[in-house]
């Protein structure tokens, strides 16, 4: 499914459990909320997001303790604090390389999700392509994330 396609069974299943949604983003600037914005009824599921490009965002905003900000532990405080900030009952947060080169001793395409709902998982990703690929890799894994999270509720 492309990442429209996602989105649109996303609402759907999101409306019909009454669940509401945030996001959390690095790397992709704000193109996972984009992809959420435009669904269908977003605005009776969609809290908002918050786009941590940067290493101080992520810290003061989201709760993200001084650790490397491509990690495990930065994906998880990314998520548990969007879901907190905009008081959503689900959400993802994506932190990673897009590249093209490393960052911090991470390769490019070395990208960290986090889902919070009742609890908090983390999965992580190395994606091929130039960095073009790797955001679209990137919001589109972060969309079927979300679907899956939200299907199990």
């Amino acid at each position: 499914m492309n990442d429209h396609a996602i989105a649109e069974e996303l609402a759907e299943v999101v409306r019909r459990r009454g669940l509401t949604v945030a996001v959390a983003e690095s790397l992709t600037a704000g193109q996972i909320a984009t992809a959420l914005g435009a669904a269908p009824e977003s605005a009776e599921w969609f809290r908002g997001g918050v786009v941590a490009y940067s290493a101080e965002v992520k810290h003061k905003v989201l709760g993200v303790p001084q650790v490397p900000v491509v990690s495990e532990t930065a994906a998880k405080a990314m998520a548990e604090g969007v879901n907190s900030l905009l008081g959503a009952t689900l959400s993802v947060a994506v932190t990673g390389v897009g590249g093209p080169g490393p960052q911090d001793g991470e390769p490019a395409g070395s990208v960290w999700f986090s889902v919070a709902d009742d609890s908090v998982t983390a999965s992580h990703r190395q994606f091929d392509g130039d960095p073009e690929q790797v955001l679209e890799q990137t919001v589109q894994r972060a969309l079927e994330l979300l679907l899956e999270a939200a299907r199990r509720h």
